[in-house]
């Protein structure tokens, strides 16, 4: 059964408002983005796709972008840098990449034992996410938006059994952000690498683990062919926003039918990445119980021993200046609120189901 196409719904509705080519001849745009990655990638180099294309949809062809893979122009990790600087005008990436730029970004990625998609787009979007975010981005002129999500991820691929905190200790783990900073203080060696870098590291030997982000991209990459444990849950990113980040100079010449399309498609393609996760991890996790690995659950002794190491460093990072402070505060404080309502909303109903 086919699924129902939320964008090509959402173009439906709107057809019959958009002007005519012929009104904006004179003004159109042509954009770049560039991604953190591989070229029509499931999932998230699809959703970089989709985004172009509804924006040049959307506009009736006053904005045209065209997208470029990691290493097209610039390597994954330099997608921040190439957008603020004008190299591009848009980038979809992770925030939590750019914790050299400042630590408060990982904050609107995913940070360990932190938000549900669900709660992260209720932070964002109703409480005082976004408005902080861009405060943030400001200093690199970059106007950031949600524009994915990944939904809660797996905890990753292992070589040896995870049967207390000391099975960390020395471990060489693929793993980005605050997550990576867990690992460390529990005695195991962080390793930042791009996606397409991750097979053949694990392969090889140069790591020993790696996280990624849920069956439906790990089984793409193959994971199982080169791991044999899987474990779970994803403590380390329960709910991580991608981002699209605009040159904030592109963004502020536009006129403001065009800032309202932009932030549009932005949202629709966060929804719809959500959706997409969801389904195809059903579908990935069903083959990978069919191979020969072992999924597991980490040890509760050792998801507690984790917990405690990030509410340390997260309290750690938040004096690093008033900008962190702020966006800890909020993000903290709106994480507290809300667990409340997730126990006797989500979890009671989960548990019943």
């Amino acid at each position: 059964m086919k699924r129902r196409n939320f964008l090509t719904t959402l173009l439906g509705l709107i057809a019959g408002s958009v002007v005519s080519k012929k009104s904006y001849a004179s003004d159109r745009r042509r954009w770049k983005m560039v991604t953190s990655w591989p070229k029509n990638f499931p999932g998230l180099g699809v959703g970089a796709e989709n985004l172009a294309n509804l924006i040049t949809k959307l506009s009736n062809n006053r904005i045209t972008v065209r997208v470029f893979g990691a290493n097209e122009i610039v390597p994954p990790l330099e997608v921040f840098d190439f957008v603020s600087q004008g190299g591009a005008e848009l980038g979809h990436s992770g925030a939590y990449y750019w914790k050299g730029k400042s630590p408060a970004c990982q904050f609107f990625s995913s940070v360990p034992f932190g938000l549900t998609p669900q709660e992260m787009n209720a932070w964002l979007y109703y409480d005082d996410g976004i408005k902080l975010w861009e405060k943030l981005y400001s200093r690199f002129n970059l106007i950031p938006r949600p524009a994915g999500n990944t939904g809660v991820q797996m905890g990753g691929w292992f070589n040896k059994e995870i049967r207390s905190i000391n099975d960390l200790s020395g471990l060489k783990m693929r793993i980005p952000g605050l997550g990576g900073e867990v690992l460390a203080k529990a005695g195991g060696i962080p390793v930042t690498l791009p996606g397409a870098e991750i097979f053949t590291a694990l392969q090889t030997g140069a790591i020993d683990a790696t996280e990624w982000v849920g069956p439906y991209n790990d089984r793409a990459f193959g994971l199982y062919k080169v791991a044999k444990y899987y474990y779970y849950p994803g403590w380390h990113e329960p709910g991580p926003s991608i981002e699209c980040i605009i040159n904030k100079d592109a963004y502020q010449s536009l006129p403001e039918d065009l800032k309202v399309i932009v932030d549009t498609a932005c949202k629709a393609v966060n929804i719809d990445m959500l959706a997409d996760y969801t389904a195809k991890n059903n579908i990935a996790l069903n083959f990978l119980k069919s191979t020969n690995i072992e999924i597991k659950k980490f040890p509760d002794d050792v998801l507690k021993t984790l917990r405690e190491i990030s509410d340390s460093i997260l309290s750690d990072i938040s004096s690093h200046d008033e900008i962190t402070k702020e966006i800890y505060l909020s993000f903290t404080e709106f994480r507290d609120n809300i667990d409340s309502w997730t126990e006797i909303s989500n979890i009671s109903y989960l548990n019943i189901r």
